[in-house]
């Protein structure tokens, strides 16, 4: 039996990869051409006399509840100016981002054929990390000031955070605000139910971004993606051991959900532990639900927890 055995594997790895190489030659032959438009150059380029036009152009950047004085001041302020000569430095030609996008896009319209096609809007904004790029309908906007490098001489923040102000960055941060567009909320607040939104999330850049690395989509080290799969068995035992799964305890997002320099496990190894890491049991539990399930990608996001987290088979290894 076991001579048969054999043949019988490496062609239903043949069919898979054909499969999968079928799909993304469809979406490759998908015709796309994103749009730029310069707002961090009109913006820093256009003398103060001129701000109506730019105002005129761009209504949707400027609150009418904010006085002109602030943006002639952002104009003409040296550290903003500063800022400003060192996006150009780096982004001075944005069409490595405008190809990433356009490969993005036409993985989204493949799954999701409604989607209209966004244009790419680039600004330097006011340093907020919880807003680096917004996808919103039509546009995509990205704030080029939080992807400088994380060793810029700029960011004052902690590690955990500025360790994802990479370019390689701007195409994960993209699909998380998509996704927040196209996957249900949870309907219970139990943690397993949050380990799974996340776990979708994480699981939509597997097939929108499929050349993006592990680390990237979750924006961890690749050290730190090292320590979860060896630790995955443990923590998963963890969370059941102290019936943490079914829990309304929303003190357990803030321990292994959110962003944070470590998980909270109360242990040795919480300062050897990534945070996040209820997210990215989330995101294994869907990995295995899909592999054992025949659903769709747009019908997984409309898929409720408690039915993932049953049909998942998920069991990490010892």
């Amino acid at each position: 039996m076991k001579k048969y055995l054999l043949p019988i594997v490496f062609c239903l790895l043949f069919w898979s990869c054909d499969q999968k190489s079928k799909v993304e030659k469809a979406i490759e032959e998908t015709p796309v051409t994103i749009k730029v438009e310069r707002f961090d150059k009109i913006f820093f380029e256009t003398p103060p006399k001129d701000l109506a036009k730019v105002k005129k152009q761009f209504p949707y950047f400027f609150s009418p509840k904010i006085n002109d004085t602030v943006w002639l001041n952002k104009m003409q302020a040296p550290i903003w100016r500063e800022v400003y000569s060192e996006v150009q430095k780096k982004y001075s030609n944005i069409e490595g981002v405008q190809n990433d996008l356009e490969t993005l896009y036409k993985h989204i319209k493949y799954y999701f054929p409604e989607t209209k096609q966004p244009k790419l809007i680039t600004l330097i904004s006011d340093m907020d990390c919880n807003n680096k790029a917004i996808y919103a309908d039509s546009l995509v906007i990205v704030s080029l000031e939080l992807y400088l490098g994380k060793e810029h001489k700029f960011y004052q923040f902690p590690k955990y955070i500025k360790q994802n102000f990479e370019q390689s960055q701007i195409m994960p941060d993209i699909v998380t605000s998509f996704s927040v567009r196209k996957i249900a909320p949870p309907t219970d607040k139990n943690f397993v139910s949050q380990m799974i939104y996340f776990g979708k999330q994480l699981y939509l850049k597997d097939v929108l971004l499929p050349e993006s690395s592990d680390a990237d989509k979750i924006g961890y080290t690749p050290e730190q993606i090292v320590w979860c799969q060896e630790n995955e068995g443990y923590i998963w035992r963890y969370f059941v051991e102290r019936q943490m799964l079914f829990s309304d305890d929303q003190k357990l997002t803030n321990r292994f959900i959110d962003p944070a320099p470590f998980s909270k496990f109360y242990l040795e190894i919480d300062n050897d532990s990534p945070g996040q890491v209820g997210s990215w049991i989330g995101w294994q539990m869907v990995r295995s639900f899909m592999a054992n399930n025949d659903v769709t990608v747009a019908q997984l996001m409309k898929t409720d927890a408690k039915e993932i987290f049953e049909k998942s088979k998920y069991k990490p290894k010892k």
